[in-house]
């Protein structure tokens, strides 16, 4: 049983992961089967809490603005960071080596004994691979932060709608990342002769496969006076934010850690530390180990720590990785069609590393400056190979004009990009400049010789392991080659000569060691050639998506988060979607531009722009519009029951609720105007006059069922008051014409004696309400 309050170890008590997660028993007890309005499943089961699942489960967390839905993230790894490792002090929990399960089996392997902390290889396979960062967050505490988009010729292979769609998301994503802000924390004379040096370069054709610079996509939004915007082209889309809005900090590089501790924590304030009523929850040490399905749908979700039931209209999203979710897939859907597509399409990026030394008085930077300088640029390149659009890509870090001392160690930890070279750039110096020239292309797809399947043996849990297979094909060696070319160009391009230059290593990676693996879940249209839809979501199972690169059809050169944060939240848009747009139709918008009150100490009002979710307590609670209605109107409004026996109302006509002295004054809008009625069991007895779309304990009305929506769908009511008389109609279908004959009920607004609009919360339930909208009848 998880522990209440925050347990102490022999160093240091555990208040944040407790003040942040729960346990998955925890999770059970907050689904409540009977009783109250809080009695609701997880109906998004985000498994993996690493980079995409935590960017989708935030994502989704912030879309749900009428709080329809509970999203739980079952993480196998434990809470360790808050944020990028690189935003800590220097710890050296540095990212793991690449190595091989059987090496770590045999102990043949003793520089993983600190890498073990976070690090774990749960695959097997003759390639060395890096692994996982089992931790909440995943390797978006590691990642290096360089985030260029996918050029429009590396997304030939993708679907259309996709394609589409993310012309749109890249800047959201650009945004939420920082990657559209100014490196400015990477600036200074050493960054302006480089990038001087490399602009001349490619302008010359001097860098063999360079996508000229005018091809490139602006990024920068917001460049400085007088900046070269075509410079700036070649700045490294780095995920770093410095500047920050008046009043706030700058998160500094982005990891997904920090946003969806911030959903964690929201999603307690709302809830005041009731588990029942929160929204969602992280449940570290969760081990997902397969999927139950029922043939159509897949129904649990099955872990180390037992199973979490996905209730009719749930979905789960498989986040753990492209590796791990590809296992899941073949070990949880290996029954079903299209089972023959998991696990093939295996790519990752081909890699390599040329690291120089440059003599200071070569960079062309004034003799005078004496400080330690850093650099990262980018070139995107792009040649034909096989017949095919084959592209690769420089990310370049220098640092230098100062040796590195202990004084300014730190600052240079936190400005290298990718935190593996940190140790490379202690060589710099007063009279050196040391350059990282990162090779990193695509390889090919559909190479039958790499694969993903369940020959691994098993784990520790007793579940099949994946085997993993990837080769480089022929094609992928003669990228390779012009990789190296180009990168020798660059190189040579900022000493002013080939012979300039002093060569520290220059050593090709295997392919298992960027931590890219993608793929093996591909998205299409045609289920005989992918395995997910457009989506994201399985051809063969209705109710499960994927997240991550192993839904790439190609890899591209490109680094996967930036696109996998934008497909997160178009994943996210799909399973929350937005609301139609309000037609131009004279109603004055209500909720989200006039001034709304609360009132009665026992309701709960969630407001979110043009929606409120309306929760009561223990008694009724109101939330109503300070500006008058019309005399006589139209109101028009959306509601959405959370649970099929959900109460609630919107009342009309009634005077200012603090002007009769009551103790409660959510009381006022029921003795004094009309409730029209929201509830489809008609409590306490199923009379009419109970039921919805009726006016509220008034036996003498025109009443006609008619069937509402299912909980979690949206429905309309339309309420016309003429003189005494109200019609209401739900979903465009009239359920009553009633005609009010009591004097001190349900006046028309008049000078001097003004009547409000308001919405009930019902004790024990919660109803979202948006769109409210009224219009002089």
């Amino acid at each position: 049983m998880t522990a209440v309050r925050p347990i102490d170890t022999d160093l240091g008590r555990d208040v944040l992961a407790r003040y942040v997660c729960n346990g998955l028993d925890e999770a059970r007890a907050s689904v409540r089967l009977a009783g109250g309005a809080d009695g609701r499943p997880f109906d998004v089961i985000v498994c993996g809490g690493g980079s995409f699942g935590a960017a989708v489960a935030r994502t989704i967390f912030r879309r749900d603005s009428a709080h329809l839905h509970r999203v739980l993230v079952l993480e196998a790894g434990p809470f360790v960071f808050t944020e990028h490792v690189q935003n800590l002090p220097l710890m050296g929990l540095s990212a793991a080596r690449p190595t091989t399960l059987a090496r770590l089996e045999t102990g043949a392997d003793p520089t993983w004994q600190q890498q073990f902390e976070v690090w774990g290889l749960p695959w097997r396979s003759d390639v060395e691979f890096p692994g996982l960062a089992y931790c909440v967050g995943g390797r978006s505490a590691y990642w290096g932060g360089w985030a260029p988009r996918l050029l429009a010729s590396e997304l030939t292979d993708w679907p259309a709608a996709v394609v589409n769609d993310l012309a749109g998301l890249y800047p959201e994503a650009e945004s939420q990342t920082g990657v559209s802000d100014l490196n400015d924390f990477i600036s200074g004379p050493l960054q302006d002769a480089l990038r001087a040096s490399l602009l001349a370069a490619i302008d010359g054709g001097g860098i063999p496969g360079a996508v000229p610079v005018n091809d490139l996509p602006d990024v920068i939004v917001a460049p400085s006076a007088g900046s070269d915007a075509r410079a700036l082209r070649l700045e490294a889309p780095l995920a770093v934010q410095t500047r920050a809005p008046s009043g706030l900090f700058p998160f500094n590089k982005f990891s997904a850690i920090p946003m969806l501790f911030a959903a964690a924590r929201a999603a307690q304030t709302e809830s005041s530390g009731d588990d029942a009523r929160k929204r969602l929850m992280i449940v570290p040490r969760c081990h997902v180990t397969r999927l139950e399905h029922d043939g159509m749908r897949a129904i649990r979700v099955h872990t180390n720590q037992g199973a979490v039931d996905i209730p009719a209209g749930g979905v789960a999203i498989l986040a753990l990785g492209t590796i791990e979710n590809t296992r899941v897939a073949l070990r949880s859907f290996a029954d079903l069609a299209n089972a023959a597509q998991m696990g093939r399409n295996l790519m990752a990026h081909l890699r390599a590393d040329l690291k120089i030394r440059i003599p200071r008085d070569r960079t062309g930077v004034d003799a005078a400056v004496r400080s330690l300088e850093a650099a990262a640029l980018f070139v995107k390149g792009r040649t034909q190979i096989g017949g095919a659009a084959r592209h690769f890509h420089l990310q370049i870090t220098a640092a230098g004009l100062d040796a590195v001392g202990t004084d300014n160690e730190l600052k240079l930890f936190r400005k290298i990009p990718d935190i593996e070279h940190f140790a490379d750039f202690h060589q710099a110096s007063d009279t050196d400049v040391v350059v990282t020239i990162r090779q990193i292309g695509e390889m090919e797809p559909n190479n039958p010789g790499s694969t993903v399947d369940l020959s691994g043996g098993s784990d520790e849990l007793g579940e099949a392991r994946a085997g993993v297979r990837i080769v480089e094909s022929a094609n992928d060696g003669q990228l390779r080659t012009l990789m190296g070319q180009a990168a020798r160009a660059v190189a040579a391009a900022f000493a002013g000569g080939a012979n300039n230059y002093q060569v520290i290593s220059d050593i090709p990676d295997r392919p298992g060691s960027t931590h890219h693996e993608a793929g093996t879940l591909a998205m299409g249209t045609d289920p005989a050639r992918s395995v997910t839809n457009p989506d994201g979501r399985f051809h063969a199972v209705a109710n499960v998506y994927a997240i991550g690169p192993a839904l790439f059809p190609t890899i591209g050169s490109s680094n996967p988060m930036l696109t996998g944060v934008a497909l997160a939240r178009r994943m996210a848009s799909k399973i929350v979607p937005d609301p139609p747009p309000l037609p131009d139709d004279g109603f004055e918008l209500l909720l989200g531009r006039a001034a709304w009150h609360s009132t009665g100490p026992q309701g709960r009002f969630i407001s979110d722009g043009d929606t409120v979710v309306c929760e009561g307590l223990w008694d009724l609670g109101l939330y109503w519009c300070a500006t008058p209605l019309p005399a006589d109107f139209v109101l028009r409004l959306e509601w959405c029951a959370s649970r099929e026996d959900d109460n609630s109302g919107v009342l009309v006509r009634f005077p200012d609720p603090n002007s009769k002295g009551y103790q409660n004054p959510a009381w006022v809008a029921t003795h004094f105007g009309y409730e029209i009625q929201i509830d489809a069991l008609g409590a306490p007895d199923g009379a009419p006059m109970h039921r919805t779309g009726a006016i509220y304990a008034e036996p003498q009305q025109d009443f006609t069922l008619v069937p509402a929506n299912p909980a979690g769908v949206w429905n309309r009511y339309e309420i016309e008051v003429r003189g005494d008389t109200y019609v209401v109609r739900l979903n465009g279908l009239q359920t009553t014409r009633f005609v009010g004959r009591n004097p001190a009920r349900g006046r028309p607004s008049a000078p001097g004696a003004p009547t409000f609009v308001g919405l009930q919360a019902h004790p024990g339930h919660r109803v979202a309400f948006r769109h409210v909208r009224v219009r002089a009848a």
